[in-house]
């Protein structure tokens, strides 16, 4: 059985992978504070991916790895730095020193969030992104791939769209992503042979999707679900945001954002903030993993 080891384990993708992928692989927990309980099968690593001395410590002796750790939502340039782009550095780096061959990155719809929703877009468009997290994220895609070339590292970017067990609302009907879905695109990422450097979308079969994701099917993807249930009750509960940009771009409401990543929620707190944040639903702080992908 594969170890495999997950950053960001306690956030919201996390927290599903556990659930789902419970009793495939063993699962090498890491996040920056301790996760209890354990399930079967389970082992924690404390770690914080802004530092290389924790990601040294966590990915040593595991067979593939998840880096969910990050910091979720828009946020200032610091911040960004810090978590997404040093952080990520940091599990490429740790990864190859100690030998890990195959990565599984968790991109972001938002690293092409400034293409228009009357737009069909695939896995070879131009990076289009709609905040300093999808700059981010475009940073983690380029990275894999110089470690790929460079280094012979096996890459699986997943460029997800909302992760949770149903769509929240109009915009989300296109970027879906059930649990169950996931998981298999991860089990793909993970087992299959030929793993060089892929960029797939995170979406289930959705009807609405505004991604043509024949790259994931390629390589075995075959999603059992699909938002267009939740379809007519999302449709009438949207009102148009007063901010006409996000009704256009995929991005939604990135494309206005300035910290917080939804205008809508109360923005979270810088990490080392003497305050503790508030946290919207789903949302983490830095060296923890995206929670629902927006």
């Amino acid at each position: 059985m594969k170890t495999i080891l997950i950053t960001g384990a306690g956030g919201d993708v996390g927290t599903h992978l556990r659930r789902e992928l419970a009793g495939r692989y063993r699962l090498r927990l890491s996040d920056v504070k301790p996760l209890r309980p354990l399930a079967r099968g389970e082992t924690f690593v404390r770690g914080d991916v802004r530092k290389m001395t924790d990601m040294l410590r966590a990915t040593k002796g595991v067979d593939a790895i998840v880096h969910l750790g990050a910091w979720s939502v828009e946020g200032d340039w610091e911040t960004i730095l810090a978590a997404n782009i040093a952080g990520t550095y940091n599990v490429f780096e740790a990864a190859r020193r100690n030998g890990v061959k195959r990565i599984l990155y968790p991109s972001s719809n938002h690293a092409v969030g400034f293409y228009r929703r009357d737009e069909t877009i695939d896995h070879r468009v131009y990076p289009k992104p709609d905040s300093r997290y999808g700059v981010s994220k475009v940073f983690g895609e380029a990275l894999g791939s110089l470690y790929a070339d460079k280094y012979g590292m096996e890459v699986f970017n997943m460029r997800i769209g909302n992760v949770a067990s149903a769509p929240a609302d109009k915009r989300r009907l296109s970027i879906w992503l059930s649990p169950r879905d996931l998981a298999q695109l991860v089990s793909i990422g993970i087992e299959h042979p030929d793993i060089r450097f892929e960029v797939v979308y995170g979406i289930s079969g959705n009807k609405r999707a505004w991604y043509d994701n024949s790259n994931a099917h390629r390589l075995g993807y075959r999603p059992q679900d699909d938002s267009e249930p939740w379809a007519a009750e999302k449709l009438a509960a949207h009102r148009d945001h007063p901010d006409a940009r996000v009704e256009r771009y995929q991005g939604g409401t990135f494309v206005g954002a300035e910290f917080g990543g939804d205008p809508s929620r109360p923005p979270p707190k810088r990490p080392g903030a003497t305050r503790k944040p508030a946290r919207p639903a789903g949302k983490k702080r830095a060296g923890k993993t995206a929670g629902r992908r927006k």
